[in-house]
């Protein structure tokens, strides 16, 4: 429980409006994205400074009370959710872009600035923000940096780590530092990097360098539609293995077209087809021409039934609408929904995703996927009702079953997602122990006291001996 002297503290700090403690509105900050974990913070604080961020961490440090970065909550395992109570830091206040420089084309934004609100702010100047994650009209740069998140576009313009040039982070002693530079490169030790996917447990970000790039000159999106989503990543990998990097390479099964086509993100996406592929070509108009008729000629070598082309920006945004909003067309099927993120080789997903659909046969779910195809970034979507304890723990089993077939594939455990609380037990089986343990010390070395998002990532070392063993079960 968090005292009430460092509640009136707080108050003093922000004011009434921006410190809440009523256990009702508390409510709606007890999960993030995956509503499997909820834990109720004691206390919510929205900072809008550096600053302020400072003096609340040195006041629950003094107090000895544990407290959790949250950003606009939309993660999916569970990274935002205070583990062990205490106090929640939302930054959806700090949300303001505080310098665009075209020239040297970087932006500098608090963490509460949302995705997508980066591009349409910079696109005037014929730049953009290049990571998309599907949340981006809500998720904010603070927990994509966090995550390390990715998207669609990822698959050539890399992760969110490789458009962050520098970070300002108050530390979980109240320090602030500023690590990585403007200029892109720094020397030393790359502190930035190890902060960029540690889930909030090393540091709290207050203030992000993102680098920005052009627009290219033209972009062109191939819808195609597959008898089976098998065929589809078939016709994935013989695109990648003809020497084309497209600029996004996406799937979704039959169950996902369908809850696209019954909603509001309907894209007009064949009613007939078992699979669709989103490919999408940008750069000079020569070079996606040329790519564009290679990648034509492999779909339908492949079974594609046709190929729709949009060149134009609205023709575009329709055939994106569907798979930008899979995720909300889901909340339509059930109260609940469980979306992993393990990634295999694009080679293996063929005989992967079948084995996934078994799984779920077996148990008695529903399954949808739609994933990121170029990268092997599986998203299988199992709907359920959490208010169901029979449903919960079919789900889990599930869970556990589709992470045991992506490991013994070749697979790791997220592309983008995090470990958070949902994959922790699943670390023993990709990491030894020496490995978990270099990665304990580089936690202590930040965060000793393990007040800063406690109870993240990192299993005890018994869970690594009870998930090993139970690892020898039939997966």
């Amino acid at each position: 429980m968090v005292p009430p002297t460092l509640l009136h503290d707080f108050e003093r700090l922000l004011g009434p409006d921006r410190c809440l403690t009523d256990p009702g509105v508390l409510l709606a900050y007890e999960c993030d994205g995956l509503t499997h974990f909820k834990v109720r913070p004691s206390a919510v604080v929205f900072p809008t400074t550096t600053a302020e961020v400072q003096a609340i961490v040195r006041a629950c440090v003094k107090a000895e009370i544990p407290f959790t970065p949250r950003g606009a909550g939309t993660g999916l395992s569970g990274g935002a959710v205070p583990a062990q109570g205490g106090v929640l830091i939302e930054f959806a206040r700090m949300n303001r872009i505080l310098l665009v420089d075209a020239e040297n084309r970087v932006a500098v934004v608090q963490p509460g600035v949302v995705n997508a609100r980066l591009s349409e702010t910079v696109r005037p100047l014929g730049l953009a923000y290049a990571p998309d994650p599907s949340s981006q009209t809500v998720c904010t740069l603070g927990g994509n940096a966090a995550e390390n998140s990715g998207g669609p576009h990822c698959l050539k313009y890399g992760a969110t780590t490789n458009h962050l040039v520098a970070l300002e982070v108050v530390l979980p002693d109240g320090d602030v530092v500023r690590l990585g530079s403007e200029r892109a490169f720094d020397n030393g030790i790359d502190l930035r990097g190890l902060l960029i996917g540690s889930e909030g447990t090393l540091g709290l970000v207050t203030e992000i360098t993102c680098r920005l790039v052009p627009i290219p000159a033209r972009i062109e999106t191939l819808l195609a539609p597959f008898a089976t989503i098998v065929d589809a990543c078939r016709a994935v990998s013989a695109i990648i293995a003809a020497g084309i990097l497209p600029a996004a390479l996406e799937a979704l099964d039959e169950r996902t077209i369908k809850a696209v086509e019954s909603s509001v993100y309907r894209a007009g996406y064949p009613a007939n087809a078992g699979g669709v592929l989103l490919v999408e070509l940008d750069g000079h108009p020569a070079e996606v021409d040329a790519q564009s008729a290679r990648i034509r000629e492999i779909l339908l070598e492949h079974g594609a039934f046709n190929i729709e082309a949009a060149n134009d920006p609205v023709h575009r945004a329709k055939l994106w609408k569907g798979r930008k909003g899979a995720f909300g067309a889901m909340g339509r099927l059930a109260p609940d929904l469980y979306v992993q993120d393990a990634v295999v080789p694009r080679s293996k997903l063929p005989e992967v995703l079948p084995a996934i659909g078994r799984i779920c046969d077996e148990l008695g779910l529903p399954l949808a996927n739609v994933f990121h195809a170029g990268e092997g970034n599986l998203h299988p979507n199992i709907s359920y009702d959490g208010r169901d304890p029979d449903q919960v723990a079919r789900v889990v089993e599930a869970g556990r079953r589709i992470m045991m077939v992506c490991l013994e594939a070749g697979g790791t455990l997220s592309g983008e997602h995090g470990i958070g609380l949902e994959k922790q037990e699943f670390m023993p089986l990709l990491f030894q122990d020496d490995d978990l343990q270099s990665m304990r010390l580089a936690r202590a070395a930040f965060n000793p006291q393990e007040l800063l998002n406690p109870g993240k990532i990192l299993p005890t070392p018994r869970a690594c001996v009870e998930v090993r063993s139970a690892a020898r079960k039939p997966a």
